[in-house]
């Protein structure tokens, strides 16, 4: 069975390119984004990880701490982060795995548990390690996103989504499709129009089931 969303992490004790991290001390009381990737010095990961390195100030307000993935080792992460900032014109700030034995892709269910690199690998040979995980600070997945090898990521919808998740969570409701901050959110069944109406002032009743209300700014 795979990581599934409320699941706890695995609480790794893991190699980087800015030493050795355990990932439950490192997250803290912070929110969390793991984004892993195949291969170091690949054209699309390349323009990935520039732009996490371009939203460094927005993880920040979010209190969100960032981590990249590879399974390829620490020198190779250390020279490709070159490559990174030349063309993001951003410091890549955030540390990077170096899961060489596959520990991180096969206990967050990247690969399947017997799964071995070939000599000679190329990207396609490790594809299915392109995830995002979005992880709370109770350490339980919130999200999670994965995507083939010839479409790079949309890291403003991460923050979309992960703007959703943090407001769900500190305002107890759920988000309409395509919400933005800002926006109304759906008011959860379980509450009372009275109960509803004293915590946001009014609301907007689409269905009986669908009833929408506006955060106070």
């Amino acid at each position: 069975m795979g990581l599934r969303i409320n699941d706890d992490i695995p609480n790794l004790t893991v190699e980087t390119d800015q030493g050795t991290i355990n990932l439950h001390d490192w997250i803290g009381d912070s929110w969390a984004i793991l984004f892993s990737h195949p291969k170091d010095f690949t054209p699309v990961c390349t323009t990935e990880f520039g732009a996490v390195a371009q939203l460094a100030d927005e993880w920040e307000k979010r209190g969100t701490k960032v981590m990249g993935i590879s399974v390829d080792g620490v020198e190779d992460h250390k020279k490709w982060k070159g490559d990174i900032e030349s063309t993001s014109g951003s410091k890549a700030g955030f540390p990077i795995i170096a899961d060489e034995d596959l520990t991180v892709a096969k206990a967050f269910d990247m690969l399947p548990a017997e799964y071995a690199l070939p000599d000679g690998r190329t990207p396609a040979d490790s594809a299915t390690v392109r995830v995002v995980f979005i992880i709370g600070p109770d350490k339980k997945l919130k999200l999670s996103m994965t995507y083939p090898m010839t479409v790079g990521r949309n890291f403003a919808e991460v923050l979309r989504a992960l703007d959703a998740l943090q407001t769900s969570a500190r305002e107890n409701v759920a988000t309409p499709a395509n919400w933005t901050v800002g926006q109304d959110v759906i008011v959860p069944t379980s509450v009372s129009d009275a109960d509803a109406i004293a915590k946001y002032g009014e609301i907007e009743t689409v269905l009986p089931y669908l009833r929408k209300a506006k955060l106070a700014s």
